[in-house]
């Protein structure tokens, strides 16, 4: 048996990130490190910071707005960028590759706006695409895992104020029931394997709220699933707070879930 340790991060721009990042990789040591909302051109993502704390990477961006990469401590055996269907690619939304023999899918979900807004029903829309690409290329009965920043928070207990904030585009019925779809499929929570009803355990903090990490008023929004034979190996998940604590943070913070395979 050997450890796989995963982890996931909304950057919310890389190059911002790098004095929490760099640093991070060298002392936790993740196989897999998975991020969102990079917000920067291919040629221009900081790939030699990466190579220099013994990482490979994979990515596909624009500036701005969007982007995903992986880092890798060896190189993925396979890498594919966005849905492969009659919709259009995201291919900045979307980045899978095979890590240890590990399919890994990681995505930036549409956020959706506002529950008005087009971009709500191409949010829920996207959902039912991802659904079709598991179904498409991958069977629930080999090891996958999917991370990254899902743009929901399955649950009452995964946000601070459940009543006030009902009907976001994050919180709502319709959101859930596109979510759930997806993991119908066959895909485990895995921070919820690992800590069933335990409030108070959020990986997004809004720069606009005042104090929001020491008011404790949070989301969780960024999730690694895992299908059910490999989320059976896993023996963690966690939430780490550090980095969203640190001197000119993302809003987001970092999940991380390890395996024994």
């Amino acid at each position: 048996m050997k450890r796989f340790k995963i982890a996931t991060y909304n950057v919310n721009s890389i190059r911002s990130r790098l004095h929490i990042i760099i640093p991070w990789l060298e002392k936790n040591h993740p196989t897999v490190f998975c991020m969102q909302e990079t917000k920067v051109e291919d040629e221009r993502f900081p790939a030699k910071e990466f190579e220099g704390a013994g990482y490979h990477v994979a990515c596909k961006g624009e500036k701005q707005y969007n982007g995903v990469a992986i880092a890798s401590l060896e190189r993925t055996e396979k890498v594919s960028f966005g849905l492969d269907d009659e919709g259009p690619a995201d291919g900045d939304r979307l980045i899978s590759g095979v890590f240890s023999g590990i399919h890994v899918v990681n995505t930036y979900v549409p956020q959706g706006h506002d529950r008005e807004n087009p971009r709500f029903q191409y949010k829920l829309q996207w959902f039912k695409r991802l659904r079709e690409f598991f179904a498409r290329h991958y069977s629930p009965n080999e090891p996958l895992i999917w991370c990254g920043d899902l743009n929901v928070a399955p649950e009452e207990i995964d946000v601070h104020n459940p009543k006030r904030l009902l009907g976001h585009v994050c919180f709502n019925p319709e959101v859930w029931e596109g979510f759930t779809s997806v993991k119908s499929w066959g895909l485990v929570d895995v921070f919820r394997r690992h800590h069933p009803n335990e409030p108070g355990q959020y990986t997004f903090f809004d720069y606009r709220v005042p104090k929001a990490v020491e008011r404790g008023l949070g989301w969780r929004v960024d999730h690694i699933l895992a299908t059910p034979p490999l989320a059976d190996q896993s023996i963690s998940c966690s939430i780490d707070m550090g980095p969203r604590l640190a001197e000119k943070s993302s809003d987001h913070t970092i999940v991380t879930a390890e395996f024994e395979v």
